[in-house]
């Protein structure tokens, strides 16, 4: 699936890692189970660029009433989920990403979007940020919002095929088809071993 890249990282790019939580790791209430089977090629990555890598994090609400809609109802069925009831270590990064940071930096959101976070475009803005290298959890939800609004903001998006995951295997499958059927101009879908090769960046060991 997908074309590949179309050209080489310049080293303006940033990599945005989703989610990769204890909190959708095997054994959370939230679990994404082939999680670890991407983790290395994600630290990987961050231990190359640690300096241009953001990791963000889902924070939900303390209580179901803390948020309106559809929200409300969706931590009405999943109250173990909620701060009330969460042990506040679940929503610390996996600690084989923990040691990158600092100096990657930490974006904590409340919706699936990492956008909907208010401190994203400031931090890419510092960062010079002209393209987007995600990784992550979980392709058909979280990845998928974010790699919307990256595009809708104008940055190029580079979806690192063999470091994004979902619990649903039919999910992340349809997603990666779609990309390659429509959004090839705007999204690129690549290995990590080629996006490696590719990035050309001061930060990179």
């Amino acid at each position: 699936m997908g074309q590949g890249l179309r050209s080489p990282i310049g080293p303006r790019a940033v990599h945005l890692c989703v989610d990769m939580q204890q909190l959708f790791a095997p054994g959370g209430p939230w679990p994404t189970p082939w999680a670890p089977r991407i983790l290395p090629v994600i630290v990987e990555l961050a231990g190359r660029v640690p300096g241009r890598t953001l990791f963000s994090r889902f924070i939900p609400p303390h209580a179901p009433e803390a948020l309106p809609g559809t929200w409300r109802q969706l931590y009405s069925k999943w109250r173990e989920v909620t701060q009330a009831q969460l042990a506040p270590e679940l929503l610390e990064l996996v600690p084989e990403l923990r040691r990158f940071s600092p100096p990657a930096q930490l974006v904590d959101k409340t919706r699936y979007s990492a956008f909907s976070s208010p401190s994203l475009l400031p931090l890419l803005a510092h960062l010079g940020a002209d393209t987007l290298v995600l990784t992550g959890a979980e392709t058909d939800v979280c990845i998928l919002a974010t790699l919307f609004d990256a595009v809708d903001y104008g940055f190029r998006v580079v979806v690192a095929r063999d470091a994004v995951c979902s619990s649903s295997d039919a999910g992340h499958d349809a997603v990666l088809h779609m990309l390659s059927q429509r959004l090839s101009i705007q999204v690129e879908v690549a290995e990590m071993e080629e996006i490696l090769s590719a990035w050309r960046t001061a930060d990179a060991a």
